[in-house]
């Protein structure tokens, strides 16, 4: 699906309501412990959240409930346990932040989730500023090269109830290097491992022109790929769907871009 707005798009329909799943009591208590201990600092108001573009259950119904459906799908994929999802345009400037952004928040959405946003996107990074947060105690790449400060420290609120930010950081030309090193995965398998609700989102590099995004593939479990509308031809989208395991391959979402 699409629509004439910028930089709005609308996920195409990959999915259907999945069966409830029994995750155990263990895991639900667990999960709501982690939830409880999520302070809040203050929430967004609905045209603050519209001026940060993202849904909300107050915004556009049609926005809102494509991205429900998405979300649907990768629960579908997943079963009982948390997963990463990496979102990646496949040429630049195709709004890829965008729909992770709203991916993230509708998982959020479910009370029994949280949702983490790790911005990917070494050399356009975009989500701190488009949140409005002012990444003073650093990002991912300073804990790539600084571990012993600790990760905790880059998590940011968002003012999105159950939605944490982990920014850039310093910013880097190229991210091969940090993607496919040791710590990095470690790092992931850390963030998802630790609490069973949360789920990470990570926002990819645009897979056109480098190899980063195939590379931060292999540190998920899905992968959401997300094409400008009229901005790539048939033989372009499918020379980069092969280039990703179709195990992993979630879905296409055709956005217009601003």
């Amino acid at each position: 699906m699409t629509q004439n707005e910028p930089d709005k798009s609308l996920p195409e329909r990959i999915g259907d309501v999945p069966p409830t799943g029994a995750g155990g009591l263990a895991q639900r208590a667990s999960a709501s412990r982690s939830i409880a201990r999520m302070g809040e600092t203050a929430l967004l108001a609905p045209r603050q959240l519209e001026e940060r573009r993202l849904i909300h259950r107050e915004g556009a119904r049609q926005q809102a409930d494509a991205f429900r459906e998405i979300r649907t799908k990768l629960l579908a994929m997943g079963g009982d346990h948390n997963f990463v999802t990496m979102v990646a345009p496949i040429g630049p400037g195709s709004g890829g932040s965008f729909v992770a952004r709203n991916l993230a928040a509708a998982f959020a959405f479910d009370e029994a989730k949280t949702a983490l946003l790790i911005d990917c996107n070494l050399r356009h990074p975009s989500q701190h500023k488009t949140l409005g947060i002012d990444p003073k105690d650093g990002g991912l790449i300073d804990y790539l090269e600084h571990p012993s400060q600790g990760i905790e420290k880059a998590f940011y609120p968002t003012g999105v109830p159950r939605l944490r930010l982990i920014p850039t950081g310093k910013s880097r030309e190229m991210g091969a290097e940090y993607f496919s090193s040791f710590r990095m995965r470690a790092l992931i398998d850390s963030l998802r491992s630790r609490y069973p609700d949360r789920y990470l989102f990570l926002d990819g590099p645009a897979v056109k022109g480098s190899p980063d995004a195939r590379i931060l593939a292999d540190l998920a479990d899905f992968v959401v790929l997300v094409v400008g509308y009229g901005r790539e031809s048939p033989k372009a989208i499918a020379q980069a769907v092969a280039g990703f395991d179709p195990n992993k391959l979630a879905g296409i979402v055709f956005n217009h871009p601003p």
